[in-house]
């Protein structure tokens, strides 16, 4: 396990688990948010990313032999996915996700943290209707479309150059988490 692809939904604890599984085995954790979104938000043009991508992924093999990136980026998942040994799919129940969604939109509102880049989250974003700024439904309304597109994944061609761990609930992800070592 030296290339290692993170995917599921919004709070499903993708970047968490990416870092740990990093620590663990020695080898950088790459975020792929931090590599699309610039500040307010502004995401980089697709040409743009998948050379970053692309960048960022190199770099790691080369000095450190492998990587751990996160993020769901379709645009992206030919590199990251097709050019990962291991894929943990975190599918966890929506109301595990959407509660830690909330818990975390909520924290960083109120901390004014920035995410990526200059972003920052904010209150009016998660009252807003538009699942365009409110994070809430756009992974409410996202979470049968990665399930769909991901079982579809496990079932064809494209993962099949992988090993697959689909994680459901928090105690896999510990389990599995915890028996990873470099």
């Amino acid at each position: 396990m030296r290339r290692v692809a993170v995917i599921g939904s919004s709070g499903a604890g993708k970047s968490t688990l990416a870092t740990a599984l990093a620590e663990r085995l020695a080898i950088p954790a790459i975020k792929l948010d931090a590599l699309m979104r610039g500040s307010d938000w502004i995401p980089t043009p697709t040409p743009e990313f998948r050379s970053k991508v692309i960048a960022a992924l190199a770099k790691a093999d080369a000095s450190d032999g492998g990587w751990v990136a996160s993020g769901n980026y379709r645009t992206v998942a030919d590199i990251t996915q097709r050019g990962a040994d291991t894929i943990v799919w975190l599918d966890l129940s929506r109301r595990v996700t959407m509660w830690r969604l909330f818990k975390r939109s909520v924290r960083r509102s109120v901390t004014r943290k920035n995410v990526c880049a200059s972003s920052r989250e904010s209150l009016a974003n998660l009252v807003s209707r538009d699942p365009n700024r409110n994070v809430l439904l756009w992974s409410w309304r996202s979470i049968p479309r990665y399930q769909q597109i991901y079982e579809g994944y496990a079932s064809g061609e494209f993962w099949s150059h992988a090993t697959v761990h689909r994680l459901r609930t928090r105690s896999d992800v510990a389990k599995f988490r915890d028996s990873v070592s470099g």
